[in-house]
């Protein structure tokens, strides 16, 4: 009898000593899934609103259509409402920065007015005007102002994201409250106008 008890009692030991270690490695699983969800969303994001910033070129109102439509591509579990901020600028073929980039910060908001009258209203505000929408070159021979090249621009767009943790991990490994704050950004070339 006492040799059963011994081995019952050892059970209970050892489930007790793994126990945590496979709900902290299930919560770090899960975690994880909700973060690569996130960064999976974000980076269609750049990529969707800089294909929309590569069409809408120089038009009125082709900032609104990009803030559009990084809201419209951030979805679920990812959340649009966790997006910081907006960065739309003039690029090299690398896809590093030249000169300053069109700052949207998401706070507060922007009315926007489009070449057919419509308006549209975005969570966002202008905080830097650095690459502004007229200042964009869409023409294949190149624009007039000095600032521009022999042809058409690159743009980028890049999306500062902000991911709050979903799961009690940081309970079990430490670090307190908080999350991971990530940025992608993505290019492309301008559509020309001949």
């Amino acid at each position: 009898m006492s040799l059963v008890r011994r081995r019952e009692g050892q059970s209970l030991v050892e489930f007790a000593l793994v126990f945590p270690l496979f709900v902290t490695m299930l919560m770090g699983l899960i975690e994880f899934a909700f973060v690569f969800n996130a960064l999976l969303s974000v980076n269609y994001g750049a990529r969707d609103a800089a294909l929309a910033a590569a069409e809408a070129g120089n038009a009125l109102g082709s900032d609104c259509v990009i803030l559009a439509a990084v809201d419209a591509a951030v979805g679920p579990p990812a959340q649009d409402g966790r997006i910081l901020r907006i960065e739309i600028y003039r690029a090299d073929a690398d896809g590093d920065l030249l000169g300053s980039a069109t700052v949207y910060d998401r706070t507060g908001s922007t009315t926007c007015t489009f070449i057919d009258g419509t308006t549209s209203v975005q969570p966002y505000t202008r905080t830097a005007n650095g690459y502004p929408e007229t200042s964009r070159c869409n023409i294949l021979a190149g624009c007039d102002d000095a600032s521009s090249t022999d042809s058409v621009d690159v743009v980028g767009v890049r999306i500062d994201y902000r991911h709050n943790w979903v799961t009690p991990l940081s309970n079990f490994i430490g670090g307190g409250n908080g999350g991971l704050t990530f940025g992608r950004s993505s290019i492309m070339r301008m559509e020309p106008v001949l």
